[in-house]
């Protein structure tokens, strides 16, 4: 919350409290002790800039209708050296508080005195969040769902860091299990198919484009030296050929995402390390395990039943879910992915001990998010350090239609294809224009169209607009000052006011985004800034003849465009000065 803003509500709570005990002084109110009550902002500004239900929440308390209570309160009220000018009564008892140009001053004091700190609070105290995001299978592109992932994962982290906590990223790399055997087993046979061999590629396998290529590049070093050697040993070179190279393009296209990690964790290292048996031993300590047809396999279905019962869930509703167990350890002696995912969390939440771990995951893993939690659980591990973040699917829309293929490849179109062709700044923005649970339509079209109706270009043109505003202004010999609070105080036009106050919710937007993992709420943010923004500039010449108010509006105009750029960083979106 802004400094001044959290400085002019506590500012009410003593005017009420102190107006309280001065009517109880003089027998106006009786003796006894309030009770507390709320300071809102209404939501039409008519009814004041602040109210409060402190005559109402006393009734009872007092003994006495909420309007007299409100009258004793205001008739004691010393509005003396605070932000606000008057008071009023409405309605049934409201108190109604109206501030005064002083308060729209120091907002703006508060904003250029932070400087590119405005917004950041210590709402987090610090803690240390690990955000895994995007997580793609290494074994081949990265599609629209690791698009919108890597926009979410990464400006949600953002978001954290502006408010308060210490904010890791993080890549899970899958370099272990099923998937790197059905990789390993693609590439062998296509690779056999290169050397002459008539083989068939299994209908579960990689079929794509990409598997055929590492192939060829494989066999463009060692040329069909392999073809002779044992599957095995011919599959495991392939792979330790082609997954160092898949990698390599996967961070190539995070950083030109703008997304730098702070960790690329390998699921093998849990396999390696001994952490993944030592997980499973826990468990099965704990006797969440049993075996059955050779496998080993986690109770699921118990751990879940406790914890919903825990949670009031009827036995009804729970055996409607049909809870199953799941396997941790096949028949075969590989570990599942369950079992790998299991100790990998506690990795995060254990071994390196972050406060909490969100994880980014597509709404298709739903049915994972409460047998993960609850594994945590059975861990030794409080579930509510674990949050999932469900995001929902991406579809590409070009004039109106949707877009299913690559003009380049004829396959889906990949994070690349969408990199080269769309502007990063674009696709960080929209991405998280919408609420991470919604389905979204991602318009091809708006995303480079260069007006107001792309919400990017809208809030990015705010910025340029102050810039040139500025600069036209410093070519004419206008140049920028500091300002005095009594001429601050000159800006007293609506639009200028509503603006000025706009600006004051930056940090509990910030917050607001935290609390819910919902950076929809900042890019949201931005736009109703550039909108305000535009409005006031219609309204408000800058360039007026009287010196005072111009430098005024100009120092308003400079809080706009270091808050927008801010907000902009906080997105890795560009800020230009020119458009």
């Amino acid at each position: 919350m802004s400094v001044t803003v959290n400085k002019a509500q506590n500012q009410i709570r003593q005017i009420v409290a102190s107006a309280i005990a001065q009517a109880q002084s003089r027998g106006t109110l009786p003796e006894g002790e309030a009770n507390a009550f709320s300071v809102e902002v209404p939501a039409d500004r008519n009814n004041g800039d602040y109210s409060t239900n402190a005559a109402m929440v006393n009734a009872r308390a007092f003994r006495l209708p909420p309007v007299k209570i409100a009258q004793a309160i205001t008739e004691n009220a010393e509005l003396e050296g605070t932000y606000f000018r008057e008071i009023r009564i409405a309605g049934p008892g409201f108190i109604n508080f109206y501030l005064s140009d002083v308060y729209y001053a120091d907002i703006l004091f508060e904003i250029r005195q932070a400087g590119s700190s405005y917004g950041r609070s210590n709402y987090g105290q610090g803690k240390r969040i690990n955000v895994e995001f995007v997580s793609a299978n290494p074994t081949g592109p990265m599609h629209m769902g690791n698009a919108r992932g890597g926009a979410l994962g990464d400006c949600l982290a953002g978001v954290l860091d502006y408010a308060g906590y210490e904010v890791a990223r993080e890549f899970y790399v899958n370099d272990a299990g099923n998937q790197i055997e059905k990789f390993g087993l693609s590439l062998d046979i296509r690779y056999r198919q290169l050397c002459g061999e008539e083989v068939e590629l299994p209908e579960d396998s990689y079929h794509g484009e990409d598997i055929t290529g590492r192939a060829a590049e494989f066999r463009a070093v060692y040329g069909d030296s392999f073809a002779e050697k044992t599957e095995q040993e011919r599959r495991k070179a392939l792979v330790e050929f082609a997954l160092p190279k898949n990698l390599e393009n996967m961070k190539k296209a995070m950083e030109k995402y703008r997304i730098d990690y702070d960790l690329w964790f390998s699921e093998l290292t849990l396999h390696n390390g001994g952490e993944l048996q030592e997980t499973i031993d826990i468990l099965t300590e704990g006797g969440y395990t049993y075996e059955k047809d050779g496998a080993l396999w986690y109770k699921n279905k118990e751990v879940q039943t406790k914890m919903l019962l825990r949670e009031g869930k009827s036995q009804e509703y729970i055996d409607k879910l049909e809870l199953k167990d799941d396997v941790l350890i096949r028949a075969n002696g590989n570990p599942t992915y369950f079992a790998a995912d299991i100790a990998y969390h506690r990795n995060k939440l254990e071994k390196r001990g972050f406060d909490k771990a969100i994880d980014v995951w597509g709404a298709d893993h739903h049915g994972h998010v409460a047998r993960m939690k609850g594994a945590m659980e059975a861990v030794g591990i409080d579930s509510d350090r674990l949050d999932i973040l469900l995001m929902q699917f991406v579809r590409l829309v070009r004039d109106g239609e949707v877009v299913r293929m690559s003009k380049r490849t004829g396959k889906a179109i990949t994070l690349v294809d969408l990199l080269n062709e769309v502007p990063i700044d674009a696709v960080r923005f929209l991405f998280n224009i919408r609420e991470p649970g919604s389905l979204m339509d991602f318009d091809l079209d708006l995303a480079v169209e260069q007006s107001s109706q792309n919400p990017v270009y809208y809030c990015q043109y705010a910025h340029a607009r102050i810039c040139s505003i500025l600069s036209k202004l410093e070519g004419e010999g206008k140049k920028a000052r500091e300002c005095t609070s009594e001429e601050l105080q000159k800006l007293t036009c609506p639009e200028e006011r509503e603006l000025i106050r706009f600006l004051s919710t930056l940090g509990d937007t910030i917050i607001g985004a935290a609390k819910n993992y919902d950076p929809a709420k900042v890019t949201h943010y931005a736009v109703d800034l550039a909108t305000l923004f535009h409005k006031f500039y219609s309204a408000c010449r800058v360039g007026v003849e009287d010196e005072s108010l111009m430098q005024a509006r100009l120092f308003l105009c400079i809080c706009v465009r270091d808050t927008m750029k801010s907000i902009l960083t906080m997105l890795k979106v560009d800020s230009p000065e020119r458009m």
